[in-house]
C-alpha cells in the first residue's frame, strides 16, 4: 500500500521526536522503527523574502522486507533565498548625484516658504528671535567691515582724481559705488559667513540627530518652525544693515579724505548728494533683500539635507557658505545689468 504525504517548510523549528507506525498489507499493526529528527537551530527568527516551495515526498514499497519506506523523490527547495531580480532597465541602478538633488531642494524649499508665508503659517516668536540674531547682533561686524572697505576704496580714488583735478567728483563716485555695489555685496558676504554658516550648522545638527523627525511626530512642520522664520528674518534685516553700512562707509571715506588728503568733508558730502538718486538707494535695498533670501534658503536647504554625522555637518556648513557667496555674485551681476543699463548721467551734476 502506497501512501503519499506532503511536508511543508515552516519558519520556526524546535526539537521534536517523530514516531511512525507502519502498516503491512494484511492490516497487522506493528511497530517497525522509530525515527528521531532533531532540528538544532539558534533561537532566532528567520524572515524569508519569498515563500519557500514545499518538499514533495513519496512512499514506495521496499522489495526486500515487504514494508513501505519513505524516499525523497523530488526536492524543490530553493538554495538561493535571494528574491528573483527584475529585469534591469536603463536607470534601475542610477541615483542622482548629491549636488543635483541638493540643488533641487533650494527652489522647492523657497516655494514652500512663499506658500506658507502667504497662508500666514509663520511662527512669529521664532521669527522675532531670528530677526534679532540677524540684525542687531550682526551690526557691529558689518559696520566695522564697511568702514575699512570704504577707507581702502577712498585711497584708490582720491589719489587719481586729485591728479586729474576732479576733487569735486570724489564724493559722487564714492556714493554711487557704495550704494549700488559695495554696501549690498559686503554686507551680504559678512552675513553669509556669520549667519548662513550658523543656519546650516544648526539645521544640519538637528537633521543628523533626528530632531526634525521629532518635530514631525509632535505635529509641527519643520518648514514652518525652522526655515520660514530664518528666511523672513534675513529678508527684513539685510536692507537695514545695508543702509547702515552705506552710511558708515561714506562717513569713513569722508573722514579719511579730509584728514589725509586735505579734501573737505563738505565737498565730498555735497558731491555725494548731487550724484545720488532715490533709485540708487532703492536698488541697494532690493539687492540686499534678494541676497538675504539666497543666503537663508541655501543655508537651510544644505542644513536639512545633511548626512553623515559631525563630518557631514562640517561639510554642509562650508558648502552652504560657498554656494551662498557664488549665488550672491551671480545675482548681483543679474540685478546690476537689469537696473543700470545704458549710459548714466549721475556724475554730470557733480563735475
Amino acid at each position: 500500500m502506497q501512501t503519499v504525504s506532503h511536508l511543508h517548510s515552516s519558519l520556526y523549528f524546535s526539537n521534536r521526536i517523530c514516531r511512525r507506525n507502519t502498516i503491512n498489507p494484511d492490516r497487522r499493526t506493528k511497530m517497525q522503527s522509530s525515527y528521531q529528527l532533531h532540528f538544532a537551530v539558534r533561537p532566532s527568527t528567520y524572515k524569508f523574502l519569498m515563500p519557500v516551495p514545499p518538499t514533495r515526498l513519496c512512499a514506495i514499497p521496499n522489495k526486500d522486507d515487504g514494508y513501505p519506506s519513505v524516499h525523497v523523490l523530488e526536492e524543490d527547495t530553493n538554495t538561493n533565498h535571494a528574491p528573483n531580480s527584475e529585469p534591469e532597465t536603463l536607470f534601475s541602478k542610477w541615483s542622482p548625484p548629491r549636488y543635483l538633488w541638493r540643488g533641487l531642494t533650494v527652489p522647492i524649499l523657497a516655494g514652500q516658504v512663499i506658500i506658507r508665508t502667504i497662508k500666514g503659517k509663520v511662527h512669529w516668536r521664532n521669527t522675532i528671535q531670528q530677526l534679532e540674531r540677524v540684525g542687531p547682533r550682526s551690526l557691529g561686524v558689518c559696520l566695522l567691515t564697511s568702514a575699512f572697505v570704504g577707507m581702502a576704496f577712498t585711497i584708490q580714488f582720491v589719489r587719481e582724481f586729485t591728479r586729474l583735478g576732479l576733487n569735486r567728483s570724489i564724493g559722487g563716485v564714492l556714493a554711487l559705488a557704495f550704494s549700488r555695489e559695495l554696501s549690498p555685496v559686503v554686507t551680504s558676504i559678512v552675513v553669509a559667513g556669520r549667519i548662513g554658516s550658523a543656519f546650516a550648522a544648526e539645521l544640519g545638527t538637528m537633521q543628523v540627530s533626528e530632531q526634525t523627525d521629532t518635530l514631525r511626530v509632535l505635529g509641527a512642520d519643520p518648514v514652518d518652525y525652522l526655515v520660514t522664520p530664518r528666511v523672513i528674518a534675513s529678508c527684513i534685516a539685510l536692507p537695514f544693515l545695508t543702509l547702515m553700512c552705506f552710511t558708515m562707509g561714506l562717513a569713513s571715506s569722508a573722514l579719511l579724505a579730509d584728514s589725509v588728503y586735505g579734501i573737505s568733508i563738505n565737498i565730498i558730502l555735497d558731491s555725494a548728494q548731487r550724484a545720488l538718486r532715490a533709485w540708487d538707494i532703492i536698488s541697494a535695498m532690493i539687492k540686499s533683500q534678494v541676497f538675504g533670501a539666497i543666503i537663508s534658503v541655501v543655508s537651510c536647504a544644505w542644513g536639512v539635507t545633511t548626512l553623515g554625522g559631525a563630518k557631514g555637518v562640517g561639510e554642509s556648513t562650508t558648502s552652504a557658505v560657498v554656494i551662498s557667496l557664488v549665488g550672491i555674485f551671480m545675482a548681483d551681476f543679474a540685478l546690476s545689468y537689469l537696473f543700470f543699463q545704458g549710459a548714466g548721467d549721475s556724475l554730470k551734476s557733480c563735475v
